[in-house]
């Protein structure tokens, strides 16, 4: 007796394995600039992770996991965040949703963002700090011949 063979349609089918799926409770970019923001402002008014951490009531490894993207920021958190930071939790959010500022003040914000060390943020507070025009232009003028040389 023959075997009656039908072509499976199902069987030609490439199944998605788990590790096609991507996790929709996962961090991705838009937490890692959240982090990013809430770095800024912490380094910026110069409170430590634990300073923070313990604003929040949470360990200071939880905050630096915040900050790296690695875990969510739910909504009440964002919120305590903002308040234990001084801000407005506007802050933390694009102006239209298309990732743009309106402001030339909040492009401000956007470019401390890349300054992600340290030493340019105490760089940038003591220029801040100068409050001689001549003395300003002068210390602008040193860097960026410091800069060329390099």
């Amino acid at each position: 007796m023959a075997r009656k063979t039908t072509p499976s349609i199902i069987s030609n089918v490439k199944r998605k394995s788990k590790r096609d799926f991507k996790n929709q409770r996962s961090t991705g970019k838009y937490d890692i600039k959240l982090g990013k923001r809430i770095r800024l402002r912490r380094v910026e008014i110069n409170i430590s992770q634990v300073e923070l951490a313990d604003k929040l009531g949470v360990n200071f490894q939880q905050v630096q996991k915040y900050e790296r993207g690695i875990n969510r920021v739910g909504a009440s958190r964002l919120q305590q965040i903002a308040t234990a930071l001084d801000i407005p939790l506007t802050f933390f959010f694009d102006d239209d949703g298309q990732g743009q500022r309106a402001s030339d003040g909040k492009r401000e914000v956007e470019s401390l963002l890349f300054l992600d060390i340290s030493f340019s943020l105490r760089l940038l507070r003591a220029y801040a700090s100068v409050k001689s025009q001549v003395v300003q232009r002068q210390f602008v003028s040193l860097i960026e011949s410091i800069a060329a040389k390099e």
